[in-house]
């Protein structure tokens, strides 16, 4: 486990937009409680609360990745209207505690969705 600091810094601050996640022709995700998620040189990814989400649309894989500063994260299919996105979601469901808020929280990648729109 790593520690976020001045070589690798993570910020995680309240979006105050309202973020929508669709897929085809659907809204996946809605939520003005999104959190934004800053690493390092990377571009801000949004973090969702399951709550937000429609969960009935993502089905768990085996897929799984590390992170040596958040922990481990899962991943999810999107299956909408005979349409599928592989590993389109992911979530780190035990997250270092450094990186406590983003439990119960889902990302997605945006070349996997239709759209994710932030307004």
């Amino acid at each position: 486990m790593k520690l976020p600091g001045p070589d690798h810094p993570i910020s995680i601050v309240h979006n105050d937009k309202r973020v929508r996640v669709s897929f085809a022709g659907k809204v996946i995700a809605d939520s003005t409680r999104a959190l934004a998620l800053q690493e390092a040189n990377y571009p801000p990814v949004n973090y969702i609360p399951r709550a937000d989400v429609d969960m009935a649309a993502l089905t768990r894989t085996d897929h799984a990745s590390h992170c040596p500063y958040k922990g481990d994260a899962s991943y999810f299919t999107i299956a909408v209207n005979g349409r599928n996105a592989e590993n389109a979601v992911w979530s780190y469901e035990r997250p270092f505690p450094a990186m406590a808020e983003i439990k119960e929280h889902l990302a997605f990648y945006p070349n996997r969705v239709d759209k994710i729109e932030e307004d």
